[in-house]
């Protein structure tokens, strides 16, 4: 209590400050539900197909950069790959292409009838490892991974099972502890999992508003604090659009299959099976220590979905890792006002020098 006042006017004071708070929060949100999307830049063609899965051909957006060197982009599972394609003045990729390098977007679609009932292994032997096989026949070129999220434990066990065909792995935001810095929210998820366990046996797949809901538990007041700064930009400011392009990606979420969902939330978060030695992906163990291959492992340092801590041991596993450390969150790296500076820049100049 603020000395100098009674009881009676402490309690009316954070009442007040809560009714304030509840208002510039409900003000932020009917703005942005009443605000037109802010567009998405035009999609470049596909150049491989199978089931929902296409790869994006991101070279065709900038002249001569279909003749660059191959790098296949792995973005998670969970939340659809767009996000290294926000806006065109956030665009990863396309800052890629334009520096010479032919980006591959794998985008994994919404899982169809066969999809829901596939594992990681499926994933990755079938859909990564065949488009993989159509980029190195078709292009004659090995080709560099660049995995985000949990796209760059896929791309760690597409190079594990296919080495001679790649040249080199950037690792962005990908974690390998899994249960490093996630301490407090291990137990609800233990507890949750015969929940989860009905609901996947019932549905085939875990639904986005589930996984939205796990993910908000990890930060539960951010999205009251986000709100109430959008309620408080400027109505067409360049802040509110960026704001409004990654609430609709946010929104734009695709189930996970269910063998994944169970692979994923019960295997590599509460066995912790890939810091522990025991993740496979057909049978086989996926190691980071036997890939050879030049890795970029870069860590946002304000991360809470994949904790620092959680990420940086791939640089001590990886033989011949460099390990970059951003000051950054785990979206605000590849979609934020200072991407450029923090991630666009760096990254270009590693893989010109690594995937050729």
């Amino acid at each position: 209590m603020i000395q100098g006042t009674t009881p009676e006017e402490f309690t009316a004071a954070v009442q007040a400050e809560a009714a304030r708070r509840m208002a510039d929060f409900s003000d932020g949100v009917k703005r942005y539900k009443t605000s037109p999307p802010t567009g998405r830049p035009i999609e470049p063609p596909a150049i491989w197909q199978r089931g929902s899965a296409r790869l994006l051909d991101y070279g065709a957006t900038v002249r001569g950069a279909a003749d660059g060197p191959p790098l296949i982009c792995i973005p998670s599972l969970i939340n659809r790959g767009y996000i290294l394609d926000l806006t065109e003045s956030s665009s990863l990729l396309r800052s890629l292409a334009a520096q010479g390098h032919r980006p591959l977007l794998m985008d994994w679609g919404t899982p169809n009838a066969d999809e829901r009932a596939f594992t990681l292994t499926d994933y990755i032997d079938g859909h990564l490892a065949t488009a993989l096989d159509h980029v190195t026949e078709t292009t004659g070129r090995r080709a560099g991974l660049l995995g985000y999220c949990m796209g760059g434990d896929l791309a760690i066990a597409l190079a594990a099972a296919h080495p001679d065909q790649v040249t080199a792995l950037a690792l962005l935001a990908t974690p390998w502890d899994f249960q490093a810095g996630h301490a407090a929210s291990l137990p609800f998820l233990a507890a949750m999992r015969p929940g989860l366990d009905a609901i996947i046996d019932a549905l085939g797949v875990l639904p986005v508003d589930l996984l939205q809901a796990l993910f908000a538990g990890l930060n539960p007041a951010l999205t009251e604090i986000k709100f109430r700064q959008f309620a408080a930009l400027p109505a067409d400011s360049a802040k509110a659009r960026a704001f409004i392009a990654l609430e609709d990606w946010l929104n734009d979420g695709v189930p996970l299959a269910g063998p994944v969902a169970r692979e994923c939330l019960f295997g590599w978060y509460l066995e912790n099976t890939p810091m522990a030695g025991q993740w496979r992906v057909g049978g086989r163990p996926v190691d980071p220590g036997r890939l050879e291959h030049p890795a970029f492992v870069i860590v946002p340092g304000d991360d809470y979905i994949v904790p620092p801590q959680s990420a940086r041991p791939l640089a001590e596993l990886l033989p011949n890792a460099k390990l970059s450390t951003v000051k950054a969150g785990h979206i605000g790296m590849v979609a934020g006002g200072r991407t450029k500076s923090l991630l666009q820049a760096p990254l270009a100049a590693w893989l010109s020098a690594h995937v050729m």
